[in-house]
């Protein structure tokens, strides 16, 4: 599961965009999905539910012209993700040339093919940070969830991190069959001599969307886990910094998605197409350009992709009139999108919206219904190689 932190993002110079003449800021960040082939079959993972083939990877010079690309425009952190990004090859390589040229660099992986080898190669490339996933700190039910036998694994591999002198973060992707175990996962963070902990609900859409009932925590679950969290940032103050993500269903207002569409981030998958966010494939009738074809800069500034919802003026209302529409942005368009089937729709977590009620199925379902899991997979076998 790709889950990137993205902070305020500086102005750039002036840019032209279809609805006004006037400044674009600058993405902070790009996230590199360099590959969806992944040893785990995580059943909320945020990568499309038609994954990309090994085939259809970009290679090393596209990734390297992408990178250099971001530097120009005034990126300043890549994230490498995937799938399981430690499956290329090439890893050192792309690590090397990003951190060369003065990109922070931070590495997203289940953790599950590290070795101290590569790890140490990878430091030395210029790797700058390590994002671990972890399921659970029960490890049946960490692996149950994973559809993959690997937590120890995970476990062994954050101290090689620590042991490696690499900063650390724990991501924790909770929900209603793990909530229980949310005190033993923030100790567990403490004891990996974790930085920095993501407590982050599963958001709704691709294969999440389709274990919906199976993840959806109750009410009572989230009330409590919320207070577990303002405990223990109090208790582990300077020791372990808590990020906390609630689930959108019992918001009242949206969250400002990847900080409002096309302003802070883009994302790049394994085919080498650009998306304003990581779940944005999910929105079928936009045409994503594609990192082989086009100067990121001109992606950037002038594709519909990025045009689309970028600002304001494609707004409905309730959020054309509303005091927030700068600050949540409309919400999450991906979210809107799957729940309501019209992208342009006020995001229905918000209270105003006039599809506000169709979230109260799912929530009726919370808490009452366990599903099996419907696990990430590939239509055809594919290969880690």
């Amino acid at each position: 599961m790709t889950d990137v932190k993205i902070k305020n993002s500086v102005e750039s110079k002036s840019f032209s965009t279809p609805e006004k003449k006037k400044k674009l800021l600058i993405p902070y960040a790009v996230l590199c999905e360099l590959t969806h082939r992944c040893p785990l079959s995580c059943p909320y993972c945020s990568n499309p539910v038609e994954l990309e083939l090994k085939s259809n990877e970009i290679d090393t010079d596209t990734w390297k012209k992408a990178l250099s690309e971001a530097i120009k425009i005034g990126i300043l952190q890549a994230h490498f993700s995937g799938g399981e990004p430690t499956a290329r090859k090439d890893l050192e390589d792309l690590i090397q040339h990003a951190s060369s040229n003065g990109l922070y660099t931070n590495l997203i992986t289940s953790g599950v093919l590290v070795t101290e080898e590569r790890l140490q190669k990878l430091y030395d490339a210029g790797l700058d940070h390590v994002q671990i996933s972890i399921q659970d700190t029960d490890p049946d039910n960490s692996e149950k969830i994973a559809g993959f036998k690997g937590h120890q694994k995970k476990i062994n591999t954050c101290a090689l991190v620590r042991k490696v002198g690499i900063p650390l973060t724990i991501n924790s992707v909770m929900h209603r069959q793990n909530l229980h175990n949310l005190k033993s996962m923030i100790e567990l963070a403490i004891e990996l001599d974790a930085e920095r902990l993501e407590v982050a609900q599963v958001q709704y859409y691709g294969w999440a969307l389709k274990n919906q009932t199976a993840f959806l925590p109750t009410r009572e679950q989230l009330d409590e886990a919320t207070k577990i969290v303002e405990e223990a940032r109090v208790k582990y103050k300077g020791i372990l910094a808590i990020d906390y993500v609630v689930p959108d269903y019992y918001a009242k207002k949206p969250k400002s998605c990847m900080g409002g569409w096309g302003r802070q981030f883009l994302n790049i998958t394994p085919a080498g197409k650009v998306l304003p966010c990581h779940a944005a494939e999910s929105l079928d009738f936009l045409n994503f350009d594609n990192i082989k074809d086009k100067p990121l800069s001109w992606i950037w500034e002038h594709s519909e992709s990025f045009n689309r919802f970028r600002g304001t003026n494609w707004m409905p209302e309730p959020c054309r009139s509303c005091d927030r529409k700068e600050i949540d942005w409309g919400g999450c368009r991906c979210q809107a999108f799957a729940l309501t089937g019209n992208a342009d729709a006020t995001d229905p977590t918000c209270e105003f919206s006039p599809y506000r009620n169709v979230l109260e199925e799912p929530l009726s379902k919370a808490g009452n219904e366990t599903p099996d899991f419907i696990y990430r997979k590939f239509t055809k076998q594919v290969s880690l190689k």
